[in-house]
């Protein structure tokens, strides 16, 4: 008899996502002439960067000739493109991070989730809450957690909580862990880490042996000139952080695909006799063994960006996200509700008003403003009482959606 991997059911309430479009497709269908705005899932709306799309223009015109065509990629991706990477995002902000430890994927959200592969079962795990729920989903999936609580909270994990209290970054574990997810800027609250807090946590990364995950898919959206956009910014990185980036909200690739993963060289962990072993080899092996490589068309793509030309582009793309959330920001607070991020990010953390719980406030706002965001409580227990609106749309929506809910929430 076929078994299942049980620890799928202990995810009893859905991913989120999943639950919002659910209860968003129920309110349409019962409502054919509501005029639906969706500010909750992070998904972009404005046109790829012209340069962008001539380079994959031109590399399928590539693929039409014998001559110029391409089959398998290297695994890793094409050097040309993670030189390109190294170059602009890591050196030129005196980061020490060569092509050959960058890997090209389809996706962030696919690495987080699959670097797992190459991690033991019986790490101690740390997360903030509230969270991106792949965190979270991927662990209790592989078997590294227990069941949830009634707080939704899982047996194996710590939590760390981000609230408006702490200014939305976490204090350092009270116990040891070995595994730490960071993500700034943070996904859900807008929250960005100065480089005073990123010190604190390589240096307690180093003391403990333990490993960060670092998430900067939104570090684009960084404004203030002395915030660090990669964690290798900071003194001692390299042997302690494994950092994810992806094009998705940089250039708009969310339905494109691509994105890397930077293993350093010199990051180890230990086997069950307690060698050290070198990380970027078991990750390059897993990603040969698993992973055939991102297309030939999107990798031209996405060295694109990086072409003075694509520059531009992308910097005018993620200035209208930011002014998308400048607008959400401002008009949220001068109808009195208290809000939070959407400075260095694209997203604006909400408190729920007149005591709302997360998810009374989505069906108020979906059933009265013909509005979607997403549950703070979505994210984790900490979240509850909070509300997530991105800033991903077109001006025209983004506008009319402030109206409606300014109209119906004023405090």
């Amino acid at each position: 008899m076929a078994t299942i991997n049980d620890n799928y059911l202990k995810l009893k309430a859905g991913y989120l996502f999943p639950e919002i479009a659910r209860r968003v497709n129920a309110f349409a269908e019962a409502n054919p002439d509501a005029k639906i705005i969706r500010l909750g899932i992070g998904d972009v709306t404005e046109p790829l960067p012209e340069a962008c799309r001539t380079a994959m223009i031109k590399a399928v015109e590539e693929m039409g000739d014998r001559n110029t065509f391409k089959g398998y990629g290297p695994e890793q991706g094409y050097a040309w493109l993670r030189e390109k990477i190294a170059t602009n995002d890591f050196q030129a902000r005196g980061c020490e991070v060569d092509a050959s430890e960058i890997f090209i994927s389809d996706g962030s959200k696919c690495d987080t989730g699959n670097i797992l592969d190459i991690f033991g079962d019986n790490n101690i795990i740390a997360v903030t809450d509230p969270v991106y729920p792949v965190y979270v989903d991927t662990n209790v999936m592989a078997g590294h957690t227990g069941e949830a609580s009634e707080k939704g909270e899982f047996a194996g994990l710590i939590y760390l909580p981000i609230t408006a209290e702490n200014n939305f970054t976490a204090s350092l574990p009270s116990e040891k862990v070995d595994l730490i997810y960071l993500c700034f800027p943070n996904n859900p609250t807008g929250a960005v880490a100065t480089k005073e807090h990123l010190k604190a946590w390589v240096d307690y990364a180093k003391a403990n042996n333990a490993i960060i995950f670092y998430d900067a898919a939104y570090e684009a959206f960084i404004t203030e000139e002395n915030i660090p956009h990669s964690i290798y910014e900071i003194e001692g990185a390299r042997d302690c952080a494994i950092e994810f980036r992806s094009f998705s909200k940089t250039a708009g690739f969310t339905g494109t695909r691509c994105a890397f993963t930077v293993v350093p060289k010199t990051l180890t962990a230990k086997a069950a006799d307690g060698s050290d072993v070198e990380l970027w080899k078991l990750w390059n092996r897993r990603q040969s063994t698993k992973f055939n490589g991102v297309s030939y068309i999107v990798q031209k793509g996405a060295e694109a960006v990086y072409s003075e030309a694509g520059k531009a582009q992308v910097k005018a793309l993620v200035s209208f996200y930011l002014e998308n959330a400048r607008i959400i920001r401002e008009q949220l607070t001068s109808a009195g509700i208290a809000v939070y991020g959407g400075v260095n990010a694209p997203y604006v953390w909400v408190k729920t008003p007149n005591n709302l719980s997360s998810w009374d406030f989505f069906d108020k706002l979906l059933q009265n403003c013909n509005v979607v965001g997403t549950p703070g409580s979505g994210f984790g227990a900490a979240g509850e009482g909070y509300f997530r609106i991105s800033a991903f749309n077109s001006r025209e929506n983004v506008e009319e959606a402030m109206k409606r809910i300014t109209e119906k929430f004023k405090v």
